[in-house]
């Protein structure tokens, strides 16, 4: 017969194998990614909050897990530029003894027609939202694969799965990372690593901002589920990737976009 305590045992033992870990979030100061480091602290993890210019924004986030019981630094740096992540893997080594768990949220997007696509709007671009997953990830992997085991969890789109017009960049840039996500689980499986994408459909984030009433509106009708997502519902779906419950998944994308994309 399984009492009560029994489950409050196995869960109390399961968060403090999770206190233990570390998570670096990339893009953590706001959106997706606060609310991701913000749902790491407060299940034990210790949590690396990156940013690479709202070190005001960085700090309240790393308030919040604190203030919590949780144990979270801030670190900026910008993703696209490797010493500056290097550097940033160092400070999670010294601090908690490494990175256990990655995500990289960091990202910039921008609407406008492909033919107004400048050479430096579409290399900045893919210089943050895939340049700066390569420079990350490969800068946490040899942590990882010393230790046989690791999670990485990449924030895509659905317009990375569907493409978007006037955002050709930036679909072809989550397109990149979905890409780079399903071949890097079949390099890493063998080290105990899984690799995994989280696609959000339309979010309410500072990224959607320029997004009127009107069209917001409209985005909602379109959506099955009848909202707008929250940067939670994406967060909660990237905590699942990184729990032992996701050991057996990999490879894989999963969407967060209340059906707005079957």
């Amino acid at each position: 017969m399984v009492l009560i305590t029994d489950f409050i045992r196995i869960s109390l033992k399961e968060r403090l194998l999770d206190m233990n870990k570390t998570v670096i979030v990339t893009g953590a100061s706001k959106g997706i990614g606060k609310a991701c480091a913000v749902l790491f602290g407060k299940n034990g993890y210790n949590v690396i909050v990156n940013y690479s210019s709202s070190a005001e924004k960085a700090s309240e986030v790393c308030g919040i897990i604190n203030g919590s019981g949780g144990h979270a630094e801030a670190f900026k740096a910008d993703v696209s530029v490797r010493s500056e992540v290097d550097a940033m893997t160092a400070f999670a080594e010294k601090k908690f003894g490494g990175t256990d768990i990655l995500v990289n949220n960091a990202g910039i997007a921008e609407q406008i027609l492909f033919s107004d696509i400048t050479v430096e709007k579409w290399d900045r671009l893919f210089a943050v939202d895939v340049k700066g997953v390569y420079n990350c990830t490969q800068s946490v992997l040899p942590h990882m694969i010393h230790n046989k085991c690791g999670k990485i969890i990449n924030i895509s789109s659905m317009w990375g799965i569907t493409g978007a017009s006037c955002e050709v960049h930036y679909s072809a840039a989550k397109a990149a990372v979905i890409g780079f996500t399903k071949a890097l689980a079949k390099e890493v499986g063998l080290s105990g690593i899984t690799v995994n994408a989280v696609a959000p459909g339309v979010i309410a984030t500072e990224m959607n901002g320029h997004l009127d009433a009107e069209t917001m509106a409209a985005l909602k009708e379109e959506t099955p589920l009848e909202r707008i997502g929250t940067p939670e519902d994406v967060a909660e779906a990237v905590l699942f990737l990184a729990s032992e419950k996701a050991d057996f998944i990999t490879g894989q994308v999963i969407s967060v976009n209340g059906g707005f994309v079957i």
